[in-house]
């Protein structure tokens, strides 16, 4: 058959298949916006509205903080810091990542108090963030956001929606109602023990003598396939000092970022980074339960912060410290918290990234200004 037969024979089928096919390609078109359609639906819960969405988890943020148009949902008090951290070469018998290979790579982060109040006075007991991210040669980017704290207070999404709601402040006296606090522990025990064992560390007097842990399980895995159970921290070589009884519950100032600030300007600050590998038998899917003290302890490196910069002129601002942004030879563990707090970073990210931009409570000013 030569082509002018071909032609002919294209052009004498029925009009009905043409349109068909027509048909046919509209319907796939269809289908794949329905989906796409769909999967929004379903993440912000239409779908689904008796399930647990990172939408539903940020919304309650808002109701319980108010809206905060640019800030982060939580931990959204805080200030800037970049520096450095220089690896011992200790870590390289537990992981293949190359941060812990001997040498320095660039670190920023950020300092913050977990509250979802942007302009909140610093308060003695509120949990302290420290946030970085380690920029390694070869492109690779690892961030950690860690707490001052020993656990985590709930070891579920479910557990951390549930306490959101039961720590909300009761408007008639601005205090959440211990009425549904004691109801959240009972039906949480967990947390009941995770909340005795933090309220029983002793806090010190600001950022910089704190020690941040990772509190969630991590796995490692070195350069021998051999896989290994971690949690990691970061311990101050500045000596531990502790709160100042004289300091009120409550500030109308930002003492503890202030106390911070003239640090950094008056020297760099310095944390060690500590490994501790757990043993098989260690919990690594509930973070409200803390490791045996005997576990073996590594000193990797440390840690120099040497700049602090308002919120207002850095890019960690507009960082997303999502925690399982990993390197090679680290990966995430069974922990629910970790996939749970990396969807719900996400949402916060989303959502201050298109809003208009609001002066930090630590201003400009306030970082370049030198200790008298």
């Amino acid at each position: 058959m030569n082509s002018s037969e071909s032609n002919q024979e294209s052009q004498s089928l029925p009009k009905s298949l043409h349109r068909g096919s027509l048909i046919l390609r509209l319907m796939v078109i269809g289908l794949v916006i329905l989906g796409i359609a769909g999967l929004f639906a379903y993440t912000a819960g239409w779908l689904t509205p008796n399930v647990l969405t990172p939408t539903k988890i940020i919304d309650r943020f808002e109701q319980v903080n108010g809206e905060h148009p640019g800030f982060r949902r939580n931990h959204a008090k805080g200030v800037c810091i970049s520096g450095y951290f220089e690896s011992n070469g200790g870590g390289t018998v537990l992981s293949k990542a190359v941060v812990f290979l001997p040498g320095r790579v660039p670190i920023i982060g950020r300092f913050a108090l977990a509250v979802g109040q942007p302009y909140a006075a610093d308060a003695a007991h509120t949990v302290r963030s420290m946030a970085l991210l380690f920029k390694l040669p070869d492109g690779e980017e690892w961030r950690t956001g860690m707490n001052n704290i020993p656990v985590f207070a709930v070891n579920s999404a479910q557990g951390f929606y549930d306490l959101l709601l039961a720590s909300a402040p009761d408007p008639a006296t601005g205090k959440p109602d211990p009425a549904k606090m004691s109801a959240f522990l009972a039906g949480h025990p967990e947390s009941a023990k995770a909340i005795q064992l933090i309220r029983s560390q002793p806090v010190s007097s600001g950022f910089a003598d704190s020690s941040y842990n990772s509190l969630d399980a991590f796995r490692f895995i070195n350069a021998k396939g051999t896989v290994l159970p971690v949690r990691w921290s970061m311990v101050p070589v500045q000596p531990f000092q502790p709160l100042n009884p004289a300091m009120p519950r409550e500030s109308d100032t930002n003492q503890l970022f202030d106390a911070l600030i003239a640090d950094i300007h008056s020297h760099a600050l310095q944390w060690h980074l500590i490994i501790t590998v757990g043993e098989p038998d260690d919990p690594t899917a509930d973070a409200t339960l803390p490791w045996p003290p005997d576990r073996q302890r590594v000193d990797v490196g440390t840690l120099t912060i040497d700049h602090v910069e308002s919120e207002d002129t850095s890019p960690a601002r507009d960082i997303n410290f999502d925690p399982l942004v990993l390197l090679a030879g680290i990966t995430g563990s069974d922990d629910p918290l970790l996939s749970a707090r990396s969807v719900a970073y996400a949402q916060s990210f989303t959502r201050r990234e298109s809003e208009r931009k609001s002066p930090s409570a630590v201003s400009p000013a306030e970082t370049t200004k030198l200790p008298p």
